[in-house]
């Protein structure tokens, strides 16, 4: 790509909605959800159906998404407070800024506890850790502010106001000369949580916005075929019989029970904390329209994890291979390079955004960054040598009393998932394989079967290979 001019290069927005799964929004496949503006991004863009987090969950990954590398390479493993290492993240808007990008970060940040300013952004709006769903204390620029109000609200304005103040003068002149690239990082739809410097935290509850309280009422979810009980899963997944028990202590209850983990109304819930989001688009998109910036500006909109309804008796969690853990809602507008209406189906992974946005810049992705830009399948075309297998790695930790040694690493192809336990049991004995063309659901484990012996063999190879690039082997 050749080398642009500052002021005829796309700005660039990412809204990155915390903890939302790949179908948790109506262009997604909601059932019920209402979400008329992000479907609009969708429905002007492309929708990529095989979007995939590789740590599935918030610190490691948003990590990788800012950095376009591995967290086994850029070091977040966990929720932990990694305050020192976060400030040091070749985050690609340090390379945005020396392409001539103005930069802004409005929202939470949660790689480290504290929302002090970080590297790479020209105007800073975030707060400490999960921060709170009603009257936060928001770092702007490096002093602490209260407001008032609900944090969805609050940072819907801020985001609009900073893009409108970047728009255009009443004489068709732009304001400001200077691209821009905002990253805009709800809170929604994470429950309020007080959390510890090792990463565990007591919740507090889903709260919508207090207009949304009683959106959806008497809405229901339908059941999967694997939102199953702990004595059905556990049948093909033995692994999960000590999670299952310790599941049922006091401290654990009360946990679940406060954010009516697994039932219809932790759903509910969610959806009607999207509302306030959706209003948020809604606002951004008239902005940019009305300033002219509207077809200039890619927009791209995606979650941090996945998260599970009770799917194979797990919640509240996102942080396991299955599919509602790893795949990402990713759908991005930009009419220039995107025909309306698409569905992508390439294995894509999140970090696959940082060099694409830094293509899109004018710049040459770093040979630090292990994603892969998206531009060559923006038009519809395949790609040569596009990848073929997706790597998935995890990290025990205490953010939860039943997580202690669920270690994995896990591969997915195009038919197949594999997921290796490593502290689990010797030589894989609890290691699971699932054939996604005949079992999507993933309710049967094959590994044991004769029949997929060959492709056990060839995925454990394939994994180990992928461990090593992920580790820059």
């Amino acid at each position: 790509m050749t080398k642009k001019t500052a002021s005829n290069k796309p700005n660039l927005l990412v809204i990155l909605v915390d903890d939302l799964r790949y179908d948790e929004f109506g262009a997604g496949g909601h059932p019920y959800m209402k979400t008329p503006h992000i479907d609009r991004i969708a429905h002007e863009g492309v929708l990529f159906e095989r979007a995939f987090h590789t740590t599935p969950i918030c610190s490691p990954n948003r990590a990788s998404i800012l950095t376009g590398q591995y967290a086994s390479r850029h070091g977040i493993i966990d929720n932990v407070a990694r305050d020192l290492a976060s400030h040091r993240l070749p985050n690609y808007h340090l390379e945005l800024q020396r392409l001539g990008y103005e930069t802004a970060h409005i929202g939470k940040w949660h790689m480290g506890n504290d929302g002090k300013p970080r590297p790479g952004y020209d105007f800073w709006v975030a707060y400490d850790g999960h921060g709170n769903l009603y009257n936060p204390k928001l770092n702007e620029n490096g002093e602490y502010v209260q407001h008032e109000g609900y944090v969805t609200d609050i940072m819907n304005t801020m985001a609009t106001d900073w893009i409108r103040s970047r728009g255009i003068k009443s004489g068709g002149r732009r304001k400001n000369k200077k691209p821009w690239s905002l990253w805009f990082a709800h809170k929604a739809v994470h429950p309020d949580a007080e959390q510890a410097a090792d990463g565990s935290f007591r919740m507090d509850g889903y709260r919508p916005a207090k207009r949304h309280e009683n959106l959806y009422q008497g809405c229901v979810f339908p059941k999967k075929p694997n939102m199953q009980t702990p004595a059905e899963f556990l049948k093909h997944k033995p692994v999960w019989a000590e999670a299952v028990e310790l599941r049922k202590t006091e401290a654990s209850k009360v946990m679940l029970d406060a954010i009516h983990s697994g039932k219809q109304e932790e759903i509910r819930l969610r959806a009607a904390m999207m509302a306030a989001v959706d209003e948020g688009v809604g606002m951004i998109l008239k902005t940019l329209e009305e300033t002219g910036e509207l077809d200039n500006t890619v927009i791209l909109f995606l979650g941090d994890n996945g998260y599970f309804f009770g799917e194979h008796g797990i919640g509240p969690e996102r942080r396991f291979a299955y599919e509602e853990g790893i795949r990402s809602p990713l759908t991005i507008r930009w009419p220039k390079l995107i025909k309306a209406g698409r569905r992508a189906k390439e294995l894509v992974i999140l970090q696959d955004l940082a060099p694409t946005l830094i293509e899109i810049a004018g710049g040459k992705p770093g040979k630090h960054i292990q994603g892969r830009s998206l531009l060559p399948l923006f038009k519809g075309k395949k790609a040569a040598g596009w990848r073929k297998s997706v790597f998935v790695e995890y990290w025990a930790e205490n953010a939860y009393p039943w997580l202690v040694g669920m270690t994995y690493k896990a591969v997915r192809t195009d038919r197949y998932k594999y997921i290796h336990w490593v502290n689990r049991a010797r030589n894989g004995e609890l290691d699971e394989l699932y054939d996604l063309e005949r079992d999507p659901y993933e309710l049967v484990n094959v590994a044991k079967k004769p029949a997929y012996r060959g492709v056990r063999t060839k995925l454990v190879r394939e994994l180990r290979k992928l461990t090593a690039d992920a580790l820059g082997l």
